[in-house]
């Protein structure tokens, strides 16, 4: 390595910014799903309106998709990232002046989980495109892997947090949120890169389903992104998890508790060895490696009848998830020409969220008809046959070598 080329990315000071903004960003939206989930909660008593919490935020997920994409590629995206953490900040503000002036209620609730749907669609898309032009070309992989850290270690520190300190009120838990989203503000404001001034093209159809045009006609995009699809589509099993818990295991909420984490702590693990370690050669076999580790974990789970060797197979599934999720944001982001990177990953997120929540609705629905052990098992073996369907149909994804060698 030359010194120009470092083999770490904490040197780089703007991936370092992003780096902590992510993590404060991240805990802070965390805090506040917790923080509103549970007084919602408390005033209604209805289930229900937890799932609305949900709805809301999906909705303008799906209504923004095809604005998010040429937004983020036409306007500064440290300015629109900067925007959203401000939104967040704001959310978190009118939740902390409610309490003050006795105005919260369940409709005051659900419009803020709408507004922070809003900003979240924004910012999701525009934490994945940043991480290329932070550090050198070589490194981008083990950027993306260090991002993850930084989302994984959100997603397990950020609700445990937040419930700790909703013990002291939720007025706690929402300053300490409008805190972390300034504090991310801020240290977006302070990165500094280079990147080419964007292009402004009319907002025309075509541009907006640039992103949509660009996956169907690049078959290494395509075929990453569908693996992952619908890998997770079948494979998904987090919505058997308290039947497993209380069923299959005969255990309380305690070991549901233990059956959520494992897959995030197995993602963590990996996602920090990745900042270390490059995929040097065969990422592309690596990739469909992973999601068949992925479905031979489902697998394991379903079948295991025991609750330790669950939790191995749970932490194993989350470390081969997250190595595919590496491999396929890297090839979206170095693939993808930057004048349409936006839109791609808009695209991208789009599916990958769908799939998700078709996936947790399928694993769902399947139990309901057949039992949880048979739904998981299924999940799992149709992982493993779109694995084999997917090398025959996509053999350029399969070819692929190095990360940083594929072109845009």
């Amino acid at each position: 390595m030359t010194d120009n080329q470092p083999d770490s990315v904490l040197r780089h000071r703007p991936f370092l910014l992003f780096w902590f903004a992510r993590v404060a960003a991240a805990v802070g939206y965390q805090m506040l799903a917790v923080g509103i989930g549970w007084q919602l909660y408390e005033l209604t008593g209805n289930p229900f309106d937890l799932g609305l919490i949900g709805l809301a935020q999906f909705i303008p997920a799906i209504a923004l998709v095809l604005v998010v994409g040429p937004v983020s590629d036409r306007y500064d995206r440290r300015r629109v990232l900067v925007a959203c953490q401000a939104i967040e900040a704001v959310a978190a503000l009118s939740l902390l002046v409610a309490l003050a002036t006795g105005a919260i209620g369940r409709e005051l609730i659900l419009g803020i989980a709408f507004l922070m749907g809003i900003a979240r669609a924004f910012e999701l898309t525009v934490m994945q495109i940043l991480v290329p032009g932070l550090v050198p070309l070589p490194l981008v992989p083990r950027a993306v892997a260090g991002s993850a850290t930084a989302n994984q270690a959100a997603t397990i520190a950020g609700p445990a947090l937040g419930g700790f300190l909703y013990a002291a009120g939720p007025a706690v838990v929402y300053a300490t949120s409008l805190a972390l989203f300034v504090l991310a503000g801020v240290l977006v404001a302070l990165i500094r890169m280079e990147r080419a001034p964007p292009a402004r093209e009319p907002f025309t159809l075509k541009v907006f389903l640039a992103g949509f045009s660009f996956i169907r006609h690049n078959r290494i995009v395509l075929g990453a992104i569908s693996l992952d699809l619908f890998a997770v589509l079948l494979g998904a099993v987090t919505a058997l998890l308290p039947v497993f818990a209380r069923d299959v295991f005969a255990a309380g909420p305690w070991a549901l508790g233990l059956l959520r984490a494992a897959p995030a702590v197995g993602a963590l693990a990996m996602a920090i060895a990745l900042t270390r370690w490059s995929f040097e050669n065969h990422a592309g076999r690596i990739m469909f490696a992973a999601v068949a580790a992925y479905g031979i974990s489902t697998i394991v789970f379903a079948l295991s009848g025991s609750f330790i060797i669950a939790l191995a197979a749970l932490v194993v599934l989350g470390a081969s998830d997250m190595v595919s999720v590496v491999i396929r944001m890297t090839l979206v982001q170095l693939a993808t020409p930057d004048t349409v990177r936006g839109r791609v990953t808009a695209v991208n997120g789009l599916f990958i969220g769908t799939s998700n929540q078709l996936g947790e609705f399928r694993a769902g629905a399947m139990a309901a008809w057949l039992g949880a052990v048979p739904a998981a098992l299924i999940g799992g073996i149709g992982t493993l046959v779109i694995v084999v369907l997917w090398m025959r149909l996509f053999p350029q994804l399969a070819r692929v070598e190095r990360l940083e060698g594929v072109k845009s």
